[in-house]
């Protein structure tokens, strides 16, 4: 049974219609990846509002580990929401965010006493852990990536990497940030050492040590590309920060809850960061992210630092409960790995016959492909890219792209998803690479 309608008009009528609304109420510089406006979504699946079924591969770009409108997320909500709906809880704190706090101390990489505090969006929670970490060191300087994404408010454009869209025309930006090249197998063979080595070269050339209060990293990179870096790499900076007192932070906000076969991704280097940030999959859609460090450090800053009118949400917060629920007896996590596997096993039989696939990787279900314009200088393929996403959602499947040059294609299929759907996705997949004749030299 076909899980996607063979669709033959995008955008319908309908979703002319919203978009045409749209266009007159939302400014142009918020984005719209696909034509069509959502009328229901369930598991792995979107329902436009003409109708058309859609396989969803973006996940609400990493939000929906779960799935769409789960049911035991949907019930938590229900009774919270019956219950009350917002006190704020530095005013009047309730249970349910103290639970989740607990519940995230335990989850999360590391041997030691924990605390946890609680945002809205990955951005906010990245500029919670840089400015806890500075004033647990008292030193400036945060050192962060080539190719990282962090989000959209100052602080965190300043740690993002990508010029345009994110940066261009907001500067000036924070001052202290530096920026060093990441680990990347794929284009530099001696990844791990080289990264290391320029931060080390950082030290001695542009700030020391001494001043740096922070590196902030992804596991594996985001909306850079899904870039997996040799384990040598993420032990490395574990040693450094370890050597120069300077605090890891650990940016899991894609990587969290599940995508990449472990709860969080920090557990295959076997390395915990003393700061780790994590929001998108935690509420299952809902706006909440998560700091949660080292209790020495969370406990740095003095009453009223920290907070935020809507931070901690109880809906949020009994959304995100019912979600780590989910994880609970490790189903989830082990249909990751299925899902990873399915896709690699695909993607390489494509690479060996298709020279405009440079790269297949990832962990658990965050997987990717790199496309490119030949095979040997590995120069980026953008148009390749938007021509085979646009050639999939004409015919059901909904793709997101990555990369610094806008040339990947990456999987944030929601956990839930059958074989079936799994294997249906693919089939539209490989379809559009036929349809782009993209076996160039």
């Amino acid at each position: 049974m076909k899980h996607i309608s063979l669709v033959t008009e995008i955008p319908g009528p309908k979703s002319l219609q919203l978009a045409a609304r749209r266009r007159a109420a939302v400014p142009r510089g918020v984005p719209q990846l696909t034509p069509v406006f959502v009328s229901r979504a369930s598991g792995a699946t979107i329902t436009d509002v003409d109708g058309n079924v859609f396989l969803d591969f973006c996940g609400g770009i990493g939000c929906i580990n779960v799935g769409h409108t789960q049911p035991a997320v949907v019930d938590a909500v229900r009774t919270q929401a019956e219950a009350f709906l917002h006190t704020c809880f530095m005013v009047a704190p309730y249970e349910v965010y103290v639970a989740l706090a607990e519940q995230m101390n335990r989850l999360t990489p590391g041997a030691f006493e924990k605390r946890t505090f609680f945002v809205n969006s990955g951005a906010e929670a990245v500029e919670n852990g840089i400015k806890i970490a500075r004033s647990h060191t008292g030193r400036p300087a945060v050192l962060c990536f080539d190719d990282a994404y962090h989000g959209r408010t100052y602080m965190a454009m300043s740690v993002t990497a990508k010029e345009k869209p994110y940066k261009y025309g907001f500067g000036p930006f924070s001052q202290e940030v530096y920026r060093v090249p990441f680990a990347n197998p794929y284009r530099c063979a001696n990844a791990a050492e080289a990264s290391l080595t320029a931060i080390e070269d950082t030290f001695r050339h542009r700030i020391a040590a001494d001043q740096v209060a922070a590196i902030l990293f992804e596991p594996i990179q985001g909306e850079g590309g899904f870039i997996v870096p040799p384990a040598e790499f993420v032990v490395g900076l574990r040693s450094i920060c370890d050597k120069h007192g300077i605090v890891l932070i650990a940016d899991e906000v894609q990587t969290g809850f599940g995508r990449t076969g472990r709860m969080f991704a920090c557990e295959h280097f076997n390395v915990a960061p003393d700061i780790l940030l994590s929001a998108k999959s935690i509420a299952a859609g809902l706006p909440l992210a998560a700091c949660t460090g080292r209790a020495e450090i969370m406990d740095q800053p003095g009453p009223g630092a920290l907070g935020g009118t809507f931070g901690g949400n109880p809906i949020s917060c009994a959304a995100a409960l019912a979600t780590l629920s989910l994880f609970a007896d490790g189903a989830l996590l082990a249909r990751s790995e299925r899902i990873g596997r399915i896709f690699r096993e695909r993607a390489k039989q494509w690479q060996r016959r298709l020279p405009c696939i440079g790269d297949v990787r990832g962990m658990g279900g965050m997987q990717a492909i790199e496309l490119v314009l030949d095979s040997k200088e590995k120069r980026p393929a953008p148009e390749l890219t938007r021509q085979l996403t646009q050639h999939a959602l004409e015919r059901g499947l909904l793709l997101a792209t990555a990369g610094t040059y806008s040339n990947v294609i990456r999987l944030l299929v929601p956990l839930v998803a059958t074989d079936e759907q799994m294997n249906e996705g693919l089939e539209v997949l490989e379809a559009a690479f036929q349809a782009v004749q993209c076996e160039v030299a």
